[in-house]
């Protein structure tokens, strides 16, 4: 009995996650036909980087909120970081590295790298928390991060790369270059991103995720979210694991970040603050919380939306806000939820019935 559960259990796991895979790369091939016949504007082809980042951001936090269980409000924080390391290293790597695809793999391990470390030296004090107090603290590192790149100078010339903080004060030789200026941000970014790239990497991050939640570690971290005293007591190792997941979804939120900067040819500081983090949960939330299919469906959707309803101008956020509320109610409620299985049961017992109909016919 119990290896039958088992079975049942990999096979419905094994059809997500054809599911999951199947419905990311249909999606490129749709939009690919979509650009190849003129059927794209302009305004939704500009979208197309920014929606597979949000996606990857989305994936990365339901990796602490969702599969952890720990409430993070500061993921612009790394998002930050992995977006500025990435237009750093693109930008001192221009001149020698004339490939667009080489150039965007080594910001983004750069930027990906970054975020990671920056991630386990801020996980070692801040996961001793739980609840509001971790996300208060979460939070409060986000806007220190806005803050320091906001303050942060960059600049390279034929003696090297220059740095500076708080005023402007690089002093860059003729033909220099500044890299990041402060207020004004990052500016000539080499825009490497590809839509390709954002799909390739969308498809990666979930292979990574859905091969942690079938490991022995992705079973420890989704027991602690359950119940850490039990966990513990079984010799689950807490703050290892919390740790090792954390770091990992600020790897990965490092990752969204070069692909989300190096699309643009400037970017802010102010881009990535507390509107975003928020933004990045609603998706994590909306999509279901451990539900990684739902966190991509909900990104791209909640990203989409807000241009579809640009012909409403002055009632486009307020739309925006209303259809948001709508989709919370109806899918945080029992009724409907229990509907829908039910006719998910019965379409799956009438193919099941018509299946057998067709083997016992062709017997």
């Amino acid at each position: 009995m119990e290896q039958m559960k088992k079975k049942l259990h990999l096979g419905k796991t094994n059809r997500e996650k054809v599911t999951t895979f199947g419905l990311v790369i249909a999606l490129y091939v749709f939009v690919e036909i979509l650009q190849r016949t003129g059927n794209l504007s302009n305004l939704m082809r500009g979208q197309l980087v920014p929606i597979c980042a949000y996606m990857i951001m989305a994936l990365s936090l339901n990796l602490t909120v969702g599969i952890l269980g720990e409430l993070s409000l500061g993921h612009a924080g790394f998002v930050s970081i992995g977006a500025f390391t990435g237009v750093t290293v693109a930008s001192l790597l221009r001149p020698v590295v004339s490939q667009n695809w080489i150039l965007f793999v080594i910001a983004l391990v750069a930027g990906g790298t970054l975020a990671g470390i920056v991630g386990f030296l801020i996980g070692i004090p801040v996961l001793r928390l739980r609840g509001d107090y971790l996300a208060i603290v979460t939070l409060a590192f986000g806007e220190i991060v806005k803050s320091l790149v906001n303050n942060l100078y960059i600049g390279f010339d034929q003696n090297g790369i220059h740095f500076a903080f708080l005023h402007d004060t690089l002093n860059l030789a003729e033909g220099g270059k500044k890299i990041i200026a402060g207020p004004m941000g990052a500016t000539t970014i080499p825009k490497v991103s590809t839509f390709l790239a954002g799909v390739l990497l969308v498809l990666f991050c979930l292979y990574f995720l859905y091969r942690l939640l079938g490991s022995k570690m992705g079973r420890a971290i989704k027991a602690m979210r359950d119940n850490s005293i039990a966990a513990e007591s079984v010799g689950i190792n807490i703050t290892r694991y919390k740790l090792t997941a954390f770091t990992m979804s600020a790897f990965m939120a490092g990752m969204g970040g070069v692909l989300f900067g190096l699309n643009y040819s400037s970017i802010i500081a102010g881009k990535f603050n507390v509107d975003l983090s928020i933004l990045i949960l609603v998706f994590v939330v909306l999509g279901g919380l451990g539900n990684l299919r739902g966190s991509i469906i909900a990104a791209g959707v909640l990203t989409v939306l807000p241009e579809l309803l640009r012909s409403l101008r002055d009632y486009r956020m307020l739309a925006y806000s209303i259809v948001l509320i709508a989709i919370m109610l109806i899918t945080n409620n029992q009724i409907l939820v229990q509907w829908w299985t039910q006719r998910k049961k019965d379409l799956k017992n009438m193919f099941t019935r018509l299946r057998k109909s067709g083997q016992g016919g062709e017997g």
